[in-house]
């Protein structure tokens, strides 16, 4: 390691002019960052760690911000130090994607929807570098080559929304590497992505980080991912910085309360070896915690049987049906009442397909679906909106399932009132009840969702689906989107509901550490099918099929000294779902490796 940094943050501090008046988003804060080294900035959301990178971007004026005091001292190529915090716009627009490059958490909103992707990678190299369009081009067919895309020809002829998730971030990293910058600024790059594509960028960062030499200034929530990526972490609390050391001695050895608690709130695969039934987890300070296991009954409440959803492909002049997108293919399962059955995969397995075809939100092509005695698949539609009483959905994104402008009550109330469960002063009684159930305080009740944190938010969401005492609830990625110490309190309030209600929960998630702390069985989906079901311990501690392992080897592990290398990754590219209309796929066929542990026989193209 070199001795002179390649930035240092001094006493930094930002402020936002609001209606309410000056908001302070940074303190105090001050940090450096070494060349080769990475910087791991946690904390949750609201705690600075986006504005401190935005600010050393001076991207921060532009959202409202301005830097009222502190110096950003940054070493350029030349070997010139620079007061960022003092340079004007003329000379960050020659550093900016030249000398500091910027991953940015959503890569639909950093790329261009009009450009293909060529053109937007071509362009930084032609504005800083002076080259030509052609020595460009065979740059940006490099860069694609070395953050492995797939077709690397056809993808630069494409346009963004040509490309899944995974591989827009992909095109944003190797925009950012474009100019070889000598700091890169990572704001969650990788929060949205699947556990097998995270794993895959993570390791192509770290390797692209030691071939140049680039330091890293890595932004996130998950320490799962500190521990895998970081040299040295700084944690940050409402616009402080409250510890900083060396990663292992952050997870070993932790000084700060708030970095206790951040740990203590991270579940960690494995932590459940040992145990067949699931357990909340301990949160850190509270004393008055009640740990106990949850057994579920042995009555089965929900039978699926050969559960099949594809959807039509339109083409040609007269948008004629020409394919199927085989989203569900041959699924059957049973859930017992009270138990929790978690549905696992990547992006496009068909996981949310499933989950939305069991209520019929999502029509199903055929298959069986039986809850509690009813026939669901077969009610017409005056008898099927009854029987949604007995089944509710909790969605990923709170806010989008709320209305923003209606008060949270009636919100709560709604399904009360539609269904006429309850009547007069009793509605708001109930919805009061609920309040408490879900830990939010009455006053609340006369809010609006935006005045809510994603947590909250996500509160009066599992308080709507409740309303109706339901006997199932799907939550399709229903904590995927919140902070650790958020989502170890949800976590907990499903399955101390469950535990009190008697719930059963259709659990639909990416994150495998969560699965294995809330599931009682495990369903792991590739391409529509399941390939590997069973009781979570057997699944989790001696997966069979080649997908499960490969899935389980990827995981990121909140242990610093159990890093994963880039050989530890072989994931074949999926295979397309989309197939001829006149094509029947074999049915799902299984072996039963031991008692309800199956695993399927019939090739799944994996």
């Amino acid at each position: 390691m070199l001795d002179h940094p390649i930035a240092r943050i001094e006493q930094l501090r930002v402020q936002f002019q609001t209606k309410h008046g000056l908001v302070t988003g940074v303190e105090d804060v001050s940090f450096d960052i070494n060349p080769g080294e990475t910087v791991c900035v946690v904390g949750e959301s609201g705690s600075g760690k986006s504005v401190s990178s935005l600010a050393l971007m001076r991207l921060i004026e532009f959202g409202g911000g301005e830097i009222a005091n502190g110096r950003l001292i940054f070493d350029r190529r030349d070997g010139e130090d620079v007061d960022l915090a003092k340079a004007d716009q003329d000379l960050m627009r020659t550093i900016r994607g030249n000398e500091i490059g910027m991953i940015f958490q959503e890569p639909m909103t950093a790329l261009n929807p009009v450009f293909t992707v060529g053109r937007q990678l071509t362009e930084g190299l032609r504005v800083h570098h002076g080259l030509s369009r052609k020595a460009a081009e065979a740059e940006a067919l490099d860069l694609l080559k070395q953050v492995r895309i797939p077709e690397p020809e056809r993808r630069l002829v494409q346009y963004p929304h040509e490309l899944s998730g995974g591989m827009r971030q992909r095109v944003v990293i190797a925009m950012a590497l474009a100019c070889k910058p000598r700091l890169l600024i990572a704001d969650e790059p990788t929060t949205a992505l699947d556990v097998t594509i995270q794993a895959e960028i993570l390791a192509l960062m770290d390797r692209l980080k030691r071939e140049t030499g680039t330091a890293v200034m890595f932004i996130t929530h998950d320490m799962a991912v500190v521990a895998q990526m970081a040299d040295r972490v700084v944690v940050m609390f409402r616009g402080n910085k409250v510890e900083e050391g060396p990663v292992e001695q952050i997870f070993e050895a932790p000084q700060h309360a708030y970095t206790q608690a951040l740990l203590a709130a991270v579940p960690k695969l494995g932590e459940m070896r040992g145990k067949s039934l699931p357990e909340p987890m301990k949160l850190f300070g509270r004393t008055d915690q009640k740990i106990e296991p949850i057994p579920g009954q042995d009555k089965v409440l929900l039978t699926v049987d050969n559960l099949t959803t594809r959807f039509p492909v339109r083409g040609g002049l007269f948008r004629r049906h020409i394919a199927n997108v085989h989203a569900v293919e041959d699924v059957s399962f049973k859930l017992n009442r009270g138990q929790t059955l978690s549905l696992v995969g990547e992006s496009g397995c068909g996981k949310s397909s499933a989950g939305r075809s069991l209520l019929r939100l999502v029509e199903p092509t055929s298959g069986h679906v039986d809850l509690d005695g009813t026939n669901i698949t077969g009610l017409g539609p005056n008898s099927l909106r009854d029987a949604r009483r007995d089944m509710q959905m909790i969605f990923q994104d709170p806010f989008a399932s709320l209305n923003p402008q209606m008060q949270l009550a009636e919100q709560v109330a709604e399904p009360i009132r539609n269904y006429g469960t309850a009547k007069g002063s009793e509605i708001m009684d109930r919805v009061g009840g609920l309040f408490d159930r879900v830990e939010l305080p009455r006053s609340f009740m006369r809010r609006f969702p935006h005045e809510l944190s994603g947590g909250q938010r996500q509160r009066i969401a599992i308080a709507r689906a409740l309303a109706l005492n339901p006997k199932l609830i799907v939550a399709d990625e229903a904590v995927s989107a919140l902070d650790v110490s958020v989502q170890a309190q949800v976590i907990n309030l499903m399955m101390e509901l469950q535990a009190e209600l008697g719930l059963s929960y259709v659990f639909i998630s990416h994150d495998m550490a969560v699965v294995e702390r809330v599931s009682h069985n495990v369903g792991v989906m590739y391409l529509g099918r399941i390939v590997e079901l069973g009781p979570r311990a057997a699944v989790f501690e001696d997966p069979q099929h080649p997908y499960t392992k490969a899935l389980m080897k990827a995981v990121p592990i909140a242990d610093p000294r159990r890093r994963k290398s880039e050989k530890d990754l072989n994931f074949k590219p999926i295979p397309s779902p989309i197939h001829p209309v006149d094509y029947e796929p074999a049915p799902s066929e299984y072996d039963e490796v031991t008692p309800g542990h199956f695993v399927l026989t019939t090739d799944s193209g994996y």
